[in-house]
C-alpha cells in the first residue's frame, strides 16, 4: 500500500508539473494575443453592435462535446477571474499555487486514510487543498463585484449631473474616474484612457463590460450606444437607470430578509453535526473511534461528509433567489 501511495504521489506530481508548464506556455500565448487585441482596440476594431452587449449571438457557436472542450480552458478562465478580482496575479501563479497545495493534501491523505483507503483519501484531500487558491480568487472576485455593483448607481448620477452641467460625455467619464473611489474609479479611468488613446466608444465600452461583468453595466453601455445612434437626453436616461438599479437593490434586500430563515437553517444543519462530533470526542473519546477503524464505518463517515456538502449545495440553490 505504501508503494502504491508513493507511485500515486509521483504520478500526480508529474501531472501537476506538466500542467503548470503547459499552462505557462498558454498564458504566454495569451499575453501576446492581449497585446495584439490592445493594438486592435486602439485602432478602433472590432466594431461592436448594441445587441452583442446584452446577449451574445453567435451563429456558428459550437454545441455538445466540442463546446465543452472549448469551455474547458482553465488558464483563460482563471486569468479572467483574477482580473475581475482585482489581484495582481497571473494564471501561472494561480496554477502553481494550486499544484503546490496538492502536495500537503497528498501527504495528509497518505497518513490519515479515513475514506476507506489511503489512496482515495490522498486524491480527495489533494483536490480540496488544490482548489483553495481558486476559491480565494472567487471570494475576492465576488467581494469586488458586490462593491462595484453598490458604487455603480452613484457613478451614473455623477455622470448625469456632469452632463447636465454642460460637460461632454468623455469629459464626464474622466471626472467620474477621478472622483469615484476604487475599484469603480479605476475601471472608469481605464475606460476613458482607452478611448483617449484612439479606441472607438463601442470598443471601449465593450472592454468595460467585459472587465465588469454586471447586468447593470451592460444596460449602461447599451443605453449609451443607443443614444449615440438615435439621439435623446442621455442624462435623463442615466438618471432613470440609476433609479431602476436602486429599486432592484431594495427588492434584493427584501428577498434577503425573506430568505434569512433558510440561511440560518443551512448554518445550523452544517454546524450542528460538527459540534456533535466534537462534543462526543471530548466527552467519550472511544465512542466514535471504533467507527473510524471499522471498514464499513469509514464508508459511513465518507458518506456523511458527502451528504453534508450535498445538503449545503441544495439549500444554497433554494435560498439563492435571483433578482
Amino acid at each position: 500500500m505504501t508503494a502504491m501511495v508513493i507511485a500515486a504521489f509521483v504520478m500526480i506530481f508529474g501531472l501537476v508539473v506538466a500542467a503548470s508548464s503547459v499552462g505557462f506556455k498558454f498564458v504566454e500565448a495569451q499575453r501576446k494575443k492581449q497585446v495584439i487585441d490592445m493594438l486592435h482596440t486602439a485602432a478602433g476594431e472590432p466594431v461592436v453592435t448594441i445587441s452583442n452587449l446584452l446577449r451574445e449571438q453567435e451563429a456558428d457557436k459550437p454545441h455538445g462535446f466540442v463546446a465543452r472542450l472549448k469551455a474547458f480552458r482553465f488558464a483563460r478562465h482563471a486569468q479572467q477571474q483574477i482580473q475581475q478580482a482585482g489581484l495582481g496575479w497571473s494564471a501561472t501563479h494561480l496554477m502553481a499555487a494550486m499544484g503546490l497545495l496538492c502536495i500537503p493534501g497528498l501527504g495528509l491523505g497518505a497518513v490519515a486514510g479515513f475514506l476507506g483507503n489511503r489512496f482515495l483519501t490522498a486524491i480527495a484531500l489533494a483536490a480540496v487543498f488544490g482548489f483553495l487558491p481558486y476559491m480565494y480568487v472567487k471570494k475576492k472576485r465576488k467581494k469586488r463585484m458586490d462593491t462595484l455593483e453598490e458604487q455603480f448607481p452613484e457613478s451614473l448620477d455623477f455622470l448625469s449631473r456632469s452632463m447636465r452641467a454642460g460637460h461632454a460625455f468623455t469629459i464626464s467619464l474622466q471626472m467620474v474616474g477621478e472622483e469615484m473611489a476604487d475599484p469603480l474609479g479605476q475601471e472608469y479611468r481605464t475606460l476613458f484612457n482607452e478611448q483617449n488613446l484612439g479606441a472607438s466608444l463601442e470598443a471601449a465600452l465593450r472592454n468595460f463590460a467585459e472587465r465588469v461583468p454586471l447586468l447593470d453595466v451592460r444596460f449602461f453601455t447599451s443605453s449609451v450606444l443607443l443614444q449615440k445612434q438615435t439621439g435623446g437626453n442621455l442624462a435623463e436616461i442615466l438618471t432613470r437607470l440609476a433609479y431602476v438599479i436602486r429599486e432592484r437593490f431594495r427588492l434584493k434586500g427584501q428577498v434577503k430578509a425573506a430568505s434569512a430563515h433558510g440561511r440560518l437553517t443551512a448554518t445550523i444543519l452544517t454546524v450542528l453535526p460538527l459540534c456533535t462530533v466534537g462534543g462526543m470526542l471530548m466527552v467519550a473519546p472511544g465512542y466514535l473511534q471504533g467507527m473510524a477503524h471499522d471498514p464499513d464505518g469509514k464508508w459511513l463517515i465518507g458518506g456523511a461528509i458527502f451528504a453534508q456538502f450535498l445538503g449545503n449545495f441544495f439549500i444554497k440553490k433554494i435560498i439563492n433567489i435571483k433578482v
